[in-house]
């Protein structure tokens, strides 16, 4: 039996533009056709945006899929580069410096993670660096880069995964012109109050400052920190994560390019936070995270420009924020997303991707006017793990150093983390065994490549790992490797790739 169709959801406003209102507008338009649902979007031009975000993870290659966006349409129109992982630098140590790459490391082998027989070789004495197993670090560093060829699945080629790097206001504007092509109307004004129903609570209608009222069934709060309707109105509660990611300011600002973008998002660890640095095609973009506890607003921008690139084409852009999440991301009729529903640091680029999961999630529960509870327990539930799994990812970088300079880094060496990331660390130390719970969002992968980039060495591999004869390990190491390095030889330059296939129409 269907939904009666006077529980049908029938109207739809998604309140707040930017990145995250434009991303929810343009999947909601595109998996509700516009003959059943009425999705008006509001936002004002007199609120600016964060766009502190303009580095992204694989996943949004399959959101621009789902919304049928052609690939190098949108990297032409976004000034969009690609991106193979980030680079860090100075994080375990001054001086140190490694990749945390996208895709996989050599190959599984006798139903093991390859990082296994890499430990085992490096534990006797004669092993490779493991970059020389991962053909996005190779490609990165080679300033290479093309899409994966899955004609050849026995190749490194067919394993390659990739993001991009774009301007995050273009890609706004893009989503845009697209939601409004599938009937998404945009309301222009500044909202001055709320209405709610009086038996339900639930939100009934926003008011706007020109005193139209714009009424819906489920409102999606994309109203940035505030949280107008999530938190000022409905009351969520914020969960404040700041003792364990302590950065809770950031300048931002672009300067000139100086070379062919690179094909990875760089962050160097500074003083009393990191510097991001990320190549569009038409400029670099920068920013400073910091601790204000430990740095003032002048030093953190004095800091920034001296180690820009360029010289600076923009303003400084100072934005405040406190590490967390809302207690309750879904209330009513009313489901909050990107940072109204709460806020991790861009260290490792999963901004725009929290926004997209919840889109998901959303559409999963997607609810009736009866909005049944346990559907938005359980959405809430979800939200909550997510948000902590991409949470103890990010707290990794900071309290896997040794760094001791400065008494930023010494409270990040010695601070309490959860119990959640304590574990993992304490397992890997000890045999070199990583999980992936749940299917969250950073796979093995990413644990090897921060835990090993930052110096936390196993004592011993796994026991199965010894089954294979040191001359036929040998062999099968020294074949991937090779296989790795030769592929990377005949990609193009990241470039030439660009040129070819999605170059920006620049001024």
């Amino acid at each position: 039996m269907g939904t009666p169709d006077h529980l049908r959801i029938k109207d739809i406003v998604v309140v707040g533009g930017g990145t995250a209102g434009w991303m929810a507008a343009a999947a909601l338009s595109k998996l509700l056709p516009s003959s059943h649902v009425r999705i008006r979007l509001i936002e004002s031009e007199a609120i600016g945006t964060v766009g502190v975000g303009e580095a992204t993870i694989p996943h949004i290659v399959y959101f621009n899929r789902l919304l049928g966006i052609d690939e190098d349409d949108f990297v032409r129109r976004t000034n969009a580069t690609f991106k193979l992982g980030i680079e860090f630098v100075n994080w375990g140590g001054l001086g140190e410096r490694y990749i945390h790459p996208f895709g996989v490391y050599g190959q599984d082998m006798e139903g093991l993670h390859f990082h296994h027989f890499w430990l085992r070789q490096h534990q006797e004495g004669r092993g490779r660096p493991l970059d020389d197993y991962s053909i996005a670090v190779l490609a990165a560093r080679a300033g290479k880069f093309q899409r994966p060829d899955l004609s050849r699945p026995d190749s490194p080629l067919s394993t390659i995964a990739y993001a991009f790097q774009f301007d995050a206001s273009l890609y706004a504007a893009f989503l845009r012109r697209l939601s409004e092509s599938r009937g998404v109307e945009r309301v222009e004004g500044r909202i001055v109050g709320v209405d709610q129903d009086g038996e339900s609570g639930n939100v009934a209608a926003v008011r706007l400052e020109s005193g139209e009222a714009v009424a819906g069934d489920l409102f999606i709060d994309c109203s940035g920190f505030r949280g107008l309707l999530i938190e000022q109105t409905l009351g969520a509660g914020f969960e404040d994560w700041s003792t364990y990611l302590p950065c809770d300011r950031a300048v931002a600002r672009a300067c000139r390019k100086v070379a062919e973008p690179v094909p990875y998002t760089r962050s160097t660890a500074k003083t009393a936070g990191w510097q991001w640095r990320i190549p569009l095609q038409s400029r670099t973009g920068n920013g400073h995270v910091y601790c204000s506890d430990y740095i003032g607003e002048d030093h953190a921008l004095e800091s920034l420009n001296a180690d820009l690139d360029g010289e600076p084409i923009s303003d400084p852009n100072f934005l405040r924020f406190k590490a967390g999440r809302r207690r309750q991301s879904w209330i009513k009729n009313v489901v909050s997303l990107g940072l109204a529903s709460g806020f991790l640091e861009p260290l490792e680029s999963t901004s725009i991707h929290l926004v997209q999961s919840g889109v998901a999630r959303l559409m999963t529960n997607f609810p009736d006017k009866l909005f049944n509870q346990r559907d938005i327990d359980y959405f809430n539930a979800r939200t909550r793990l997510e948000y902590e799994q991409v949470r103890d990812f990010i707290i990794l970088h900071y309290k896997a150093t040794h760094r001791d300079d400065t008494p930023f880094w010494n409270y990040c060496r010695t601070m309490p983390i959860p119990d959640t990331l304590a574990e993992r660390i304490a397992i890997f130390r000890e045999n070199g065994r990583l999980y992936r719970h749940d299917n969250e969002l950073f796979s093995e992968t990413s644990w090897l490549a921060v835990m090993n980039g930052q110096g936390i060495v196993p004592a011993r591999h796994h026991p199965v790992a010894d089954v294979l004869p040191d001359e036929e390990l040998d062999s099968r190491m020294t074949r991937i490797a090779r296989a790795m390095s030769s592929n990377v030889e005949r990609m193009p330059t990241h470039q030439q790739f660009i040129d070819r296939f999605c170059r920006a129409e620049l001024p």
